[in-house]
């Protein structure tokens, strides 16, 4: 503060900087010009000038001459009664005092350094830096001084980038290309998200000195004359640092006002909102979380508020891959503010991200009819759309994203994979072209680039391709695609895939298919088996050890509900499931999980909660799990039983009832084996059967290869030996190395990989009225048949 000479001599200034006509008096139009000019950040209307002119000449009548308006004695006054801060006043206006004056009010330099205030006054005619936050009536600056810590770390910030920018340290990179993360950055009204992204050298000595001068910012908050006080100017530092994504050092101060007022909800949510552009998303959640709490507590007064906590905390959830718990609160936030667009198009991704596709489709309709140019959703529209088969039209809706977006790099990536399911290799190849020039290091862009031109026959430029992913990365994927290429070279396969015209292929019919030797597996059931691997691998369930299970089961006590079908269930809604999931799945990364979660949703939950309750019998999904988690296939069978027993219809018994483990076999089979329908599984005998049944006859039901689960032996030895390689041999239809078992034709000499075998495809230059088949494990296994024929 200025001694009260200072301040006078200050008001002095002030005053005849505005007495225009030079009558010692300010009128209406003088008074007008001074209040818009020291507060250069808020735009006045006509009604609001007029308000507080008829307030201060109504206050101040004793010092109101009536023909020249408001006397110098009565501006001092108004700033003695506090109605303004006469050193912010003075600052905004520019203002200097003569050398004497400047020598007496020696303490505003005590109070900020004194380059900071040379600064301020040199900077203060065109500064209006400070964004709309700061003026809102619910979440601007209340105090004066909080004006000056503003002022103070602006001039700081500038020094700052200035040194940065001088040294080449400074830089800032455009987001047009990517996705917008559509979440709630500010309370109060939507604020769009920068489309800049600010990257500060943090390791030179400028930004050092930098810290210690905010350190000292962030003190003087603290030694403010009250809490409330401290607060606010805790919360406008944190502010300013987040707009000028400091977010390390917005983040101290934001924690700061947490423990200065604990029940706010403004810090917590602003802390949420540091934390998780800082990746640490289960903090964020958690701020979240508290912010939802104190608003909850706080009535009325921040009920506007839950749709961007709802949002930022479903996406703090998604950034954990915690896409089901996401959905919850979308989809809450979206009931609250119907308009809230960026609520719907999140509900519509994280409904895609988990295969509900119709509800997704809905949401993102919804959202783009709201906000048409939203180019986000019209991708993942496009994208859900793809899901239901819908191509064509998702084609459409890819282009309007990104005629919208022309450098929009997911629309782009997922149109380039719609074009190569529909085999239209030439023009998915143009789209990963343009994923690389906006995305030059994107190696899967450059890898299905490749294959592209592989499909449109171009193979000298798919090699090329090739050998350019194959400097960003050195992926298994990427030599065993150059591995094809080889082959396909030698053996001068044309276009269309096959050599002198022909098909690459030809698919024969599975009684053609005859096995040789006990240990060859069925066609039929490889191929079934195989897509149980796959779930296996997207999952990663057989990473789960399934004594997980039995300690989950053990450990957690569910209480029992009636669901829609009737009898009393240990169920559980899908978000909360997604919880154990996450448990049993800890090692994860959340994106792996969310196509984990995604799998599981679309594969197995889909037939557990036919009806679309949202809840699912916890006892059958354990049950459901068990096999194909990680584990002995006896531990497996036993953990199987063992969650059926847990089941409140069973539960305290030894035995199931052979009911509960018939229903049990029939979703197992309509799961696992999509060949066998629902349908077919209703004829399984004994549904109506109330008798009970035992741990061995289970075993026995359980086994049975036409009834039972009996396809678990076949999985097992995928599990064992999926990854065995057999040297140089190649599949004779894909030219892929083959991974797994080889399967050879006795007398042809061919060899097929699991899948095309699988799927019955063979060479079409060996036309066989049948075609015997043996399986080989390992290449051991085929060195010893060899070394046999050889003795014979």
């Amino acid at each position: 503060m200025a001694t009260r000479g200072s301040r006078s001599e200050k008001v002095k200034k002030i005053f005849q900087q505005f007495d225009t006509n030079r009558d010692g008096g300010l009128n209406r139009d003088e008074m007008a010009a001074l209040v818009v000019a020291v507060n250069p950040r808020v735009k006045f209307s006509d009604e609001q000038i007029n308000a507080i002119l008829d307030e201060v000449f109504r206050t101040y009548g004793e010092f109101i001459d009536d023909e020249k308006g408001l006397t110098y004695d009565g501006l001092l006054r108004t700033y003695d009664d506090g109605a303004g801060d006469v050193d912010r006043d003075f600052d905004a206006l520019g203002l200097e005092l003569n050398f004497d004056v400047k020598k007496g009010a020696s303490i505003v330099s005590e109070a900020s350094s004194s380059s900071i205030v040379d600064e301020r006054v040199m900077e203060s005619q065109k500064k209006q830096r400070t964004a709309a936050w700061a003026v809102s009536p619910h979440h601007g600056i209340v105090f004066d001084d909080t004006w000056k810590l503003v002022d103070d770390l602006e001039i700081l910030l500038k020094r700052l980038k200035a040194m940065q920018a001088k040294d080449g340290k400074f830089r800032s990179d455009n987001f047009d290309a990517y996705s917008d993360a559509g979440w709630s950055r500010e309370l109060g009204a939507s604020a769009e998200l920068s489309e800049k992204r600010i990257f500060w050298e943090e390791s030179g000595p400028d930004y050092a000195v930098f810290v210690k001068e905010l350190r000292a910012l962030r003190s003087r908050a603290d030694g403010a004359r009250s809490r409330e006080e401290a607060f606010d100017g805790q919360m406008a530092i944190g502010r300013v640092l987040y707009e000028y994504q400091l977010f390390k050092e917005a983040l101290i101060c934001f924690k700061r006002s947490c423990e200065l007022q604990p029940t706010d909800v403004r810090p917590h949510f602003r802390a949420g909102n540091c934390l998780y552009v800082l990746g640490k998303y289960k903090e964020a959640k958690e701020e979240f979380r508290l912010a939802l709490e104190s608003a909850e507590a706080g009535g009325n007064q921040w009920r506007y508020l839950f749709p961007q906590i709802y949002v930022n905390l479903g996406i703090a959830l998604e950034g954990e891959g915690m896409v089901l718990s996401a959905c919850e609160y979308y989809r809450e936030a979206a009931i609250l503010c119907p308009t809230h667009y960026r609520a719907l198009k999140l509900l519509g991704s994280a409904l895609f991200g988990v295969g509900e596709y119709r509800a997704a489709v809905k949401a993102l309709e919804e959202a783009i009819f709201m906000k048409p140019d939203y180019s986000d959703a019209h991708c993942d529209l496009a994208s859900a759309l793809h899901g239901m088969g819908e191509d064509e039209r998702a084609i459409e809706v890819f282009q309007k994203a990104i005629d919208l977006k022309p450098g929009h790099v997911d629309a782009l990536y997922n149109l380039g994979g719609l074009y190569m399911d529909l085999g239209r290799f030439q023009r998915a190849s143009e789209m990963y072209t343009r994923v690389l020039a906006v995305w030059p290091n994107h190696w899967r862009a450059q890898l299905n680039k490749a294959v592209s031109l592989l499909g449109a026959g171009e193979t000298e430029e798919a090699k090329k391709a090739l050998k350019e992913a194959l400097k960003m990365t050195n992926r298994v994927e990427l030599h065993d695609a150059i591995c094809h290429l080889k082959q396909l070279q030698k053996k001068k396969v044309k276009a269309n895939g096959g050599t002198n015209g022909e098909a690459a292929f030809v698919i024969v019919d599975p009684s053609k298919f005859k096995t040789v030797g006990e240990k060859t597996t069925l066609r039929q059931d490889l191929g079934n088996a195989l897509q149980i691997r796959a779930f296996q691998r997207i999952t990663r369930l057989n990473h789960c050890e399934v004594d997980l299970l039995k300690k989950e089961m053990n450990e957690t006590d569910v209480p029992v509900s009636y669901s829609g079908s009737g009898g009393p269930q240990k169920s559980i809604r899908k978000p909360n499931l997604e919880e154990i999931l996450c448990k049993f799945l800890d090692f994860l990364k959340p994106e792996t999980f969310q196509g984990a979660v995604k799998a599981i949703n679309e594969k197995v939950l889909s037939v557990l909660d036919e009806t679309g309750s949202g809840r699912v019998d916890l006892g059958m999904f354990y049950a459901v799990l068990a096999p194909i988690c990680n584990g002995p296939p006896d531990k497996r069978k036993r953990i199987a039983f063992d969650a059926l027993l847990w089941r409140s219809v069973n539960e305290g018994h030894s035995q199931i009832r052979k009911v509960d483990v018939v229903q049990y076999i029939k979703l197992l089979r309509a799961i696992f084996i999509p060949s066998h329908g629902v349908s077919e599984m209703l004829e399984v005998h004994g549904e109506t059967d109330t008798s009970m049944v035992s741990f061995s006859e289970f075993l026995v039901m359980f086994n049975d290869p036409d009834w039972g689960f009996g396809i678990l032996s076949t999985l097992l030895k995928l599990e064992i030996g999926d990854r065995n390689r057999h040297g140089n041999h190649v599949c004779s239809v894909c030219y892929y190395p083959i991974i797994g078992s080889r399967f050879m034709e006795v007398k042809s000499h061919f060899s097929l990989c699991n899948q095309c075998y699988s799927d019955g495809k063979v060479p079409p230059y060996f036309k066989q009225d049948e075609y015997k088949l043996k399986e080989y494990g390992k290449e051991a296994e085929a060195m010893k048949d060899k070394c046999m024929c050889f003795n014979l």
